[in-house]
């Protein structure tokens, strides 16, 4: 593997572990185990799937108040983050000029701030686009000092409250400072693969320490890369680079529910973020095309830059996502299509190696997500 790729804390640990490295996001990354893709995916669907995400950005945002830095925030976001509730998380995307998707990330409110989780391969961009734009006053400091694990399945909270009680009582989507094996530990209650499960930012020197306890439990192991692509794409979540990048709007992507009611035409912050007029045009015209699931027939996956046609024969979109479905032993994707073919039930084509082959517009997620709402 090359010299010049980054390693997380955990390296040592997924080579123990007989991990196949490979590169992702200028990181060298363990893609799967030897237990192998699809049975720990299964693994994750049935017990507790340990995932190492410390590749992912991790930032701490503060200044004169929390409310100047929510709204310094929105200023780049079109989410509701001055209304956020200490210790709640909140979805977000960074917008372009025009209107489109530079990235997407998680923001959770803190006492003295905000709390930003970003993409690895986007986490250069976002650090440079924050220093470019915030105003002066406004604090990052980058996380860099810190792992990132991710435990999610239906046993996850169960296991980690044996070591921390407290995280049985938090909902979906809350995150608090909790004292892991006696360290300071940040956790979210969220993840992305649709189960239950919580995120846990762990001081680097102590990661190590916590992902062996966490392994010793009988219900954990270790996930990789390939069953982390396949579990986000059966719970319909999207894929930075794949399912959204800079030529796609939150509102051809289908994510209109990340913008909340008081930064949308006529909310009481509405607009200010970067190519919100555009977005805003959308919103009233409807996009040409629209993110939606598709369920092939037959068991012939239909994977990411294939070509949807109508029974005509005409180009009318494109796959960003596909595999097989582990849970349901069947081919699934996600696609962008023209709006006119985005209704569920549609029957559309994909070619595949010079065949048409039949596919249904399916409601997503494909696998319901599971989520702890208290």
């Amino acid at each position: 593997m090359s010299d010049s790729l980054l390693i997380t804390p955990f390296h040592a640990m997924h080579m123990e572990a007989g991990a196949k490295m490979v590169p992702f996001a200028g990181y060298e990354m363990p893609v799967q185990y030897p237990l192998g893709v699809k049975q720990e995916h299964l693994h994750c669907r049935a017990a507790a799937g340990l995932f190492d995400v410390s590749h992912m950005g991790q930032l701490k945002l503060s200044g004169p108040s929390v409310e100047a830095v929510a709204l310094a925030l929105e200023a780049l976001i079109p989410a509701n983050y001055v209304d956020l509730a200490v210790g709640r998380q909140r979805y977000g995307m960074f917008t372009n000029a025009d209107g489109c998707i530079m990235d997407d990330l998680m923001v959770t409110r803190v006492e003295d701030g905000f709390y930003v989780v970003v993409n690895a391969a986007c986490k250069a961009q976002d650090i440079a686009h924050l220093r470019a734009n915030l105003p002066a006053d406004i604090i990052m400091e980058e996380l860099s000092d810190r792992a990132l694990l991710a435990l999610q399945g239906p046993k996850a909270v169960e296991v980690l409250a044996r070591l921390a009680p407290e995280v049985a009582d938090m909902r979906f989507m809350d995150g608090k400072p909790v004292a892991i094996l006696g360290h300071d530990c940040f956790v979210g209650r969220a993840g992305y693969t649709g189960e239950d499960g919580v995120e846990i930012s762990v001081p680097n020197d102590r990661a190590e320490a916590l992902a062996a306890t966490l392994l010793a439990f009988d219900e954990v192991e270790w996930i990789g890369l390939g069953a982390r692509d396949s579990l986000r794409l059966e719970a319909g979540l999207c894929l930075y680079g794949h399912d959204l990048d800079q030529t796609t709007t939150p509102v051809a992507a289908n994510l209109l529910w990340a913008m909340q009611k008081a930064r949308r035409p006529g909310g009481e912050r509405e607009g200010g973020f970067p190519g919100a007029a555009k977005v805003f045009a959308e919103l009233a015209a409807q996009p040409a095309q629209l993110r939606v699931g598709l369920l092939p027939e037959g068991r012939a996956p239909v994977r990411e830059g294939v070509d949807i046609v109508n029974a005509d024969g005409q180009v009318i979109g494109k796959v960003t996502s596909g595999g097989f479905s582990p849970t349901l032993g069947v081919p699934i994707a996600m696609a962008y299509v023209d709006a006119a073919a985005a209704t569920v039930d549609s029957q559309v084509f994909a070619q595949v190696r010079g065949k048409l082959l039949p596919c249904r517009v399916a409601p997503m997620p494909f696998v319901p997500q599971r989520y702890y709402r208290g």
